[in-house]
């Protein structure tokens, strides 16, 4: 019979510093207890459950978590987190605010997430932002954990349901450096995919976006990329000549602004997407959690950029992809 009411915290964080450490020896050192220790908490931990929680690692070395582990380990990440935001809340209080909310978004919108954050602390000053940024999957992850009551990213995922609300537009578009070949003329299929393509890893969203664009006009035709980390590196690599990049325009403002970078005019670009903002649709939101998630939509996305660039403006894109005969807008990211 399972033992809910057995399981300690101190259990569970066991179970977590060997799914961190990979195996006893290391979650002791981890979270600074003897190994005997660690192996009492787990077998204790089992005991409560009535099922193996470890197994021997594949490589024969160390331990790893059975299905049953993993799935333990996700109440575990949950009730930390859960625990992390009452601390939070309960400092916020005592320094006299009304609470904190915690706000997740994808990387692609810290260029405008701080000026957001300024915003709503001008307009909301007795309620404390929290501000996390991650690629598309760990802000969804963090959704699905309750990490955050509220997160900023381009289309809605599907799990966890979700409640979301249109922020503003959100442009993408090709760009290189000034003096690339194909600058400054309108770029042929075959000349496009002769080219070195920089790219964000796979399964964050503007990849994803770049790769149904590219599936589009190429009808399937093979092309090579260059992976990197971050949109930054992407924009220095490109000044520096190594390639050309499918980016939002929204992260290359300046760079447009002051010529660094130019974009190229290929086929159906730029394309116009949205920004949403999500909240946990099977979970009641906390009362800062709402006023600031109605606080967001009293900003009308005055917060996003939309300088004009060199040659080209963000508006331009966003009425340009809104003409007919533009590829279709719903296109996930």
């Amino acid at each position: 019979m399972i033992r809910l009411d057995s399981i300690t915290l101190k259990q569970l964080r066991a179970l977590q510093a060997v799914a961190k450490g990979g195996s006893l020896t290391a979650a002791g050192q981890i979270i600074g207890l003897t190994t005997p220790a660690i192996h009492t908490q787990i077998k204790s931990l089992e005991d409560a459950v009535q099922v193996r929680l470890l197994q021997r690692a594949s490589d024969g070395g160390g331990s790893e978590l059975t299905e049953a582990g993993r799935t333990l380990l996700e109440t575990a990440r949950r009730i930390e987190d859960a625990l992390s935001q009452g601390g939070a809340n309960l400092a916020a209080l005592a320094r006299g605010q009304a609470g904190r909310v915690t706000l997740g978004v994808v990387s692609t919108a810290k260029y405008f997430a701080p000026r957001l954050v300024k915003a709503l602390s001008l307009s909301n000053p007795d309620i404390e932002v929290a501000l996390r940024v991650g690629n598309r999957a760990a802000t969804i992850e963090g959704l699905e954990r309750g990490a955050f009551d509220i997160a900023i990213m381009g289309r809605p995922p599907r799990r966890p349901p979700v409640q979301a609300e249109p922020l503003g537009p959100h442009p993408h578009g090709l760009l290189a450096a000034p003096d690339h070949p194909l600058a400054g003329q309108g770029v042929a299929v075959d000349a496009l995919f002769a080219q070195i393509f920089l790219a964000r890893e796979k399964g964050s969203g503007t990849r994803i976006l770049m790769e149904r664009w590219l599936d589009r006009v190429g009808d399937g035709q093979a092309y090579e990329t260059l992976e990197m980390d971050s949109n930054e590196t992407i924009k220095q690599a490109v000044m520096a000549g190594l390639g050309i990049a499918f980016l939002s325009l929204h992260t290359v403002t300046e760079e447009l602004a002051s010529g660094r970078i130019v974009p190229l005019q290929a086929p159906g670009l730029p394309i116009l997407r949205h920004w949403f903002m999500v909240r946990r649709e099977d979970e009641a939101p906390r009362p800062v959690a709402a006023q600031l998630w109605q606080a967001i939509l009293g900003l009308a996305g005055s917060y996003l950029p939309g300088a004009p660039a060199h040659g080209f403006e963000v508006r331009g894109a966003i009425d340009a992809a809104a003409r007919p005969g533009h590829p279709d807008p719903n296109l996930p990211i």
